[in-house]
């Protein structure tokens, strides 16, 4: 038998995707706005069809004839729509034009019909007046036969092998005459030195103020950095396997800080903020705060608060920040820091997505299994394309996001 169909909607770099994938899931199509996220994704994800499109264009019918589904079952749609309209003075705010992509994520997730489906999203619907929001989400669906988890649980990354405090949503659901399934049990914490330890020291390579990889060898991996360094003994990973270099250090571009950055970085304690820049210095044996995405030229152009390495006076690599939210080395981000980071930022913790999805994977008594083929990751020049290069080679408008004013952007050198 194949393996069981996903759609992700709203996919981003593809953390979901990955997640899913990992659990035994074959990830037939992912849908992003964002021609940036969307060339990470075709990069990372080449026998998925990636359609970049505003899903307020879309129609369940046309993303089955894009992927290749056509009249074939789907098994579970899964996405994270933003949410912007959280003011809810008044009523239906399902129709709140702010809020019209968890909307059109209810709409897809009805025309696509899958066996289950997986709504992940901020703490905050959970809270307050806005838990009219989600619950008149759950309305809509057991109105269109579906069961939904009533008991639905924010999930902490930190409980699922991932070292990051990160708490999201995720709410279950299933057609009425199918069995709803279980929230993933809790896992021993992961530590940002079992995350970090095997990676060499970036300020060793001169070469890193100029692109984002080098060629060098690693160090002893925990046994954490051992699955996401893909050694052929890490259990519990049926997803693809990449062909990729193990020596090549990746999405690694040095950031340059001043000396008095540097002292006041070196003279923060583990643990603590540092109280100029904001910044949080991880503790080897702690985990990470949550690692958010940057913002916009609308709202700033600020690049994402980044972590302060726990034993150099410097903020932490996208590789980094990466191995903290558990993508593996072989996954590849946008060559540009800030890119790089609003991908990692913007995305589930593919360990925590896996968790998730492995539950659903059991409610349809599925048993997962390792495909033996190994797939070539995409054209290195995806992950160099600029806004408005993506947007040309996607067909869409480069105005999607709205541009970041600074520029930051290392020379175009592939691997």
């Amino acid at each position: 038998m194949g393996r069981p169909i996903g759609i992700d909607l709203f996919a981003g770099a593809g953390g979901l995707s990955l997640g899913f994938e990992q659990a035994g899931f074959k990830i037939a199509a992912a849908v992003d706005i964002d021609p940036i996220h969307c060339a990470a994704h075709e990069y990372n994800f080449p026998n998925c069809k990636t359609i970049c499109k505003d899903v307020a264009e879309l129609t369940g019918e046309e993303i089955r004839k894009i992927s290749g589904v056509k009249e074939k079952k789907i098994d579970v749609v899964f996405g994270g729509a933003p949410c912007q309209g959280f003011s809810l003075i008044g009523k239906r705010a399902l129709n709140d034009p702010r809020n019209r992509l968890v909307n059109h994520f209810v709409r897809l997730v009805l025309e696509l019909a899958p066996s289950y489906f997986l709504f992940e999203n901020v703490k905050g619907l959970t809270i307050g007046k806005h838990r009219q929001f989600l619950e008149e989400i759950i309305s809509t669906f057991e109105k269109n036969g579906y069961s939904v988890e009533g008991n639905y649980r924010v999930l902490n990354a930190s409980n699922y092998g991932v070292p990051q405090k990160r708490e999201r949503l995720f709410l279950f659901g299933c057609r009425k005459n199918l069995k709803i399934p279980i929230y993933p049990k809790k896992l021993s914490e992961i530590s940002i030195s079992d995350a970090l330890a095997d990676l060499p020291e970036v300020e060793k390579f001169t070469e890193l103020l100029d692109r984002d990889w080098v060629e060098t060898i690693l160090g002893s991996p925990s046994k954490y950095a051992e699955k996401l360094r893909e050694a052929e003994f890490a259990s519990c990973n049926y997803g693809y396997s990449r062909k990729y270099n193990p020596n090549l250090l990746t999405s690694s571009a040095r950031t340059t800080h001043t000396p008095l950055s540097r002292k006041r970085f070196a003279e923060t304690p583990h643990g603590k903020t540092e109280p100029v820049s904001r910044f949080f210095k991880l503790d080897p044996q702690g985990v990470c705060n949550t690692l958010r995405a940057g913002t916009a030229s609308d709202r700033g152009a600020f690049t994402s608060p980044r972590p302060i390495h726990p034993f150099t006076p410097r903020c932490i690599t996208v590789r980094e920040a990466a191995r903290i939210h558990s993508y593996p080395d072989w996954f590849r981000f946008h060559v540009t820091k800030w890119h790089g980071f609003r991908q990692i930022g913007n995305s589930v913790p593919p360990l925590l997505a896996q968790a998730v999805a492995m539950e659903i994977l059991r409610a349809l008594e599925k048993k997962p299994s390792k495909p033996k083929k190994i797939l070539r990751l995409g054209d290195s020049l995806l992950l160099n394309l600029s806004m408005s290069q993506a947007a040309y080679y996607y067909g869409v408008s480069p105005n999607v996001i709205p541009k970041r004013t600074r520029s930051a952007r290392p020379k175009v050198i592939c691997a």
